[in-house]
């Protein structure tokens, strides 16, 4: 990963994202790499492993010519939109541990990302997802259909992100009465969410049938070895139900997320409550359902208005 000092100034820096900006540990992760990723493309654009003098001397034509290298790998532009990201926060943390500054790190545009406008589910095909998870499965044991249910009916019922739903501890579990669920979000931010009857009733139906004694500190959903349950597993799942259920390819776990939020808009809840149950630092993410919203909207309209 370079030369020591260089190592230990990004393993310093993965530290505080970790520590001090408390950075989920995917997003963690997936920095991490990026800035592997940047130092193995130096070791061979510059024909040597980069030291400090160097990294701080990059022009932006460096730069560039590493994220046109991962664009011709088929990088996509988020990634490279994340890449450039990180490579910035790494130089801001030197600058301000006075190691050294470089300014064509700012001086490189992001990446122009698509428009994009989240694909719900209506709201019969969200139900019938959660519903029949386990037709996709019929030889699972039913432990296994009945931890299906409860994950998608938290993902649908309360908006939770998958990762925000597999890292619940058995200790939050939403029973015996509790309709409201703390859930530790994007940068350790909490929030609490409304759990719906039927969610509730889902994990305790799981809990009963769940053949491990789960500890109140492990996690809530377990796989079939007793370890926190793969998000991997719940897409293979809905995919599954997909082609039982004939469901588009659009019906996802974070499908159900956006569902959550655009039923709750078309059914006139508050856009600011809204972003406070999904979690989103900014109320201009959260405002992406308002142009699904006016689409359903105007189909509606067009079918049903009688001079449309």
């Amino acid at each position: 990963m370079g030369t020591p000092y260089v190592r230990e100034a990004v393993e310093d820096w993965l530290a505080y994202l970790a520590t001090e900006r408390q950075l989920a540990a995917n997003t963690a992760e997936a920095y991490g790499r990026d800035i592997s990723q940047f130092l193995a493309f130096l070791a061979i654009h510059l024909n040597r492993l980069p030291d400090m003098k160097q990294l701080l001397s990059l022009s932006s034509r460096d730069v560039r010519a590493f994220l046109a290298a991962r664009r011709g790998e088929g990088v996509g532009s988020r990634s490279l939109a994340r890449t450039l990201s990180a490579l910035r926060m790494f130089y801001k943390f030197l600058e301000r541990r006075g190691i050294g500054k470089n300014d064509a790190i700012r001086a490189v545009s992001l990446p122009k990302l698509p428009h994009s406008v989240p694909k719900p589910l209506t709201a019969p095909k969200a139900t019938a997802l959660v519903d029949g998870v386990d037709i996709a499965s019929p030889d699972a044991p039913e432990w296994i259909a009945a931890r299906d249910t409860a994950v998608l009916a938290l993902l649908y019922g309360s908006g939770l992100r998958i990762s925000e739903a597999l890292t619940l501890q058995r200790k939050d579990a939403p029973i015996k009465g509790r309709d409201m669920l703390r859930v530790h979000g994007k940068g350790g931010k909490t929030r609490v969410v409304p759990v719906l009857p039927i969610a509730r009733e889902a994990v305790e139906r799981y809990l009963a049938l769940c053949p491990v004694r789960l500890s109140s500190d492990g996690p809530l959903f377990i796989g079939a070895r007793g370890k926190q349950l793969s998000p991997r597993i719940i897409q293979l799942r809905i995919a599954g139900a997909r082609a039982a259920l004939g469901l588009p390819d659009t019906a996802t776990p974070h499908a159900l997320r956006h569902s959550f939020a655009t039923h709750l808009l078309g059914a006139g809840a508050d856009l600011r409550a809204i972003q406070e149950l999904l979690g989103h630092a900014s109320l201009s993410t959260t405002q992406g359902y308002t142009e699904v919203d006016r689409a359903h909207l105007l189909k509606t309209y067009d079918s049903a208005h009688p001079r449309a």
